[in-house]
């Protein structure tokens, strides 16, 4: 049987940064720390100045606490469209690596100016001291671009 993974090509690496470019929000998979299972909570996302995955998250958040006890995790990124079948719009299952950036560190100021940018809404809540900006630096992934376009893409791919 053929393999339904095509050769990662320029196009697909296009894509991808496509989706994570204009992405709004995401489905977050974590680990739940008390019992080990996947667990799955959408969160608000952006592109960040290095179009790498930026999110605002707050302490109180149960994916907040697991994710600093296991940065490891998954983003689900890409959307369907408002008529047809939902499985033929392109998306990204992103493996990643999550990293905090709490109020005060020297890169914290340049991330929120771009969070607010895409989520104006933010500014109401972004100061507020549980909250921290999550940098998300892709470890690899599958894209699914459409019916038949399915891909395997690596850290380097995506960076």
């Amino acid at each position: 049987m053929k393999s339904p993974i095509r050769p990662t090509d320029d196009s697909a690496r296009e894509l991808a940064r496509k989706l994570i470019e204009t992405a709004k929000f995401a489905a977050l998979s974590y680990e739940d720390p008390d019992n080990r299972a996947p667990i799955v909570s959408r969160i608000a996302l952006v592109s960040g100045p290095d179009g790498m995955p930026l999110s605002l998250i707050s302490d109180l958040s149960h994916h907040s606490a697991a994710l600093q006890k296991n940065p490891l995790c998954a983003l689900l990124i890409g959307e369907p469209g408002s008529k047809g079948d939902p499985l033929t719009f392109p998306r990204l299952s992103l493996r990643a690596e999550a990293r905090f950036v709490r109020h005060g560190s020297p890169e914290h100021a340049g991330l929120a100016q771009t969070f607010l940018t895409k989520q104006p809404k933010a500014k109401m809540y972004i100061g507020f001291a549980d909250f921290a900006l999550v940098r998300f630096t892709p470890l690899g992934g599958n894209l699914n671009g459409g019916f038949g376009k399915a891909y395997t893409l690596d850290a380097g791919d995506l960076i």
